[in-house]
């Protein structure tokens, strides 16, 4: 009976399959038998069908005392290995609450949030991004705890590949502005910062909550400057007017030196388009609108 305990979802196992190829293949095949491990282990009963994200297939449990929960599992990797730690420093301030985590397998059991009410159904986008802006304010108090990676490697680490990828580019005025970008970034890198960053802080990653109205998940934590942190509640949701009266916004909000953000959401600009350009793909028409839009 141990395989009729999850089916797992085919975009999950889809991804698994693209981006993490014979290991991601391997975790998809293992799912039944370790979900009915830790059902077991940490007493919990299935309370309705398999959910996911991009990658991690989550199911719905109920704990022994009949506390709603929900079993969150994932490959273990630089990303996921540091979440369990972003949630144990938040402990429930902003971002969902950690119930339990199993190291080895980087099996989380996390508190069950309205999984059908992502901020990303709220109609006006100008108030989704102030949610979004809010909820930085309270993440980022803190100081990142050692071990989290450093923002300050990863930009060095973009301005070190820049030059050689950006080369690829036909079009100028897109290098151009990729320059650009990159010269924004070297103008805050050795500045980088220490809070507790989200790094992937958009609508869906936003879930209405019971004891709050809005919580963070899937955080992949980073120790940096928060302005970081807005470029997904930019592109996500993408409507080009919407852009600059956005970044105001939660640059207000938030209370940032406008500059310094701008510098670090055209970093972000540039790290997605070096992703693109490492994969062979298309440039994202939204970011390089975010780009140009910021640039000016």
């Amino acid at each position: 009976m141990v395989g009729k305990v999850i089916e797992v979802p085919a975009a999950p196992a889809a991804s698994q399959e693209k981006f993490n190829g014979a290991a991601g293949r391997a975790f998809v095949a293992a799912l039944p038998r370790r979900v009915a491990g830790f059902l077991d282990r940490w007493r919990l009963r299935v309370d309705g069908p398999a959910m996911h994200g991009v990658c991690a297939p989550a199911l719905p449990v109920v704990r022994e005392d009949r506390t709603p929960a929900v079993l969150k599992l994932q490959l273990l990797d630089e990303e996921s290995a540091g979440e369990p730690l972003a949630l144990r420093v938040w402990d429930g301030a902003g971002a969902v609450r950690l119930l339990e985590h199993d190291e080895p397998t980087g099996t989380l059991l996390l508190e069950r949030l309205d999984a059908a009410r992502p901020l990303t159904g709220l109609p006006d986008t100008r108030e989704a991004a102030l949610v979004v802006a809010g909820l930085p304010a309270r993440l980022t108090s803190v100081p990142a705890p050692a071990g989290t990676r450093r923002l300050g490697d990863i930009a060095r680490g973009m301005l070190e590949r820049a030059p050689g990828l950006l080369g690829r580019l036909p079009d100028g005025d897109e290098r151009r502005l990729l320059v650009d970008c990159a010269a924004a970034v070297r103008e805050v890198v050795a500045e980088p910062g220490d809070r507790l960053l989200h790094w992937d802080l958009h609508y869906d990653n936003v879930l209405a909550g019971g004891r709050e109205p809005w919580l963070a998940i899937d955080p992949k934590p980073l120790a940096g400057d928060v302005g970081f942190e807005l470029f997904p509640a930019l592109v996500n949701r993408f409507d080009a007017g919407e852009v600059v009266p956005r970044f105001a916004a939660m640059t207000g909000t938030l209370a940032l030196d406008r500059d310094r953000a701008r510098a670090w959401t055209l970093g972000r600009v540039l790290q997605n388009a070096l992703w693109d350009l490492s994969d062979g793909r298309p440039l994202s028409p939204e970011q390089l609108w975010i780009g140009r839009a910021l640039r000016a």
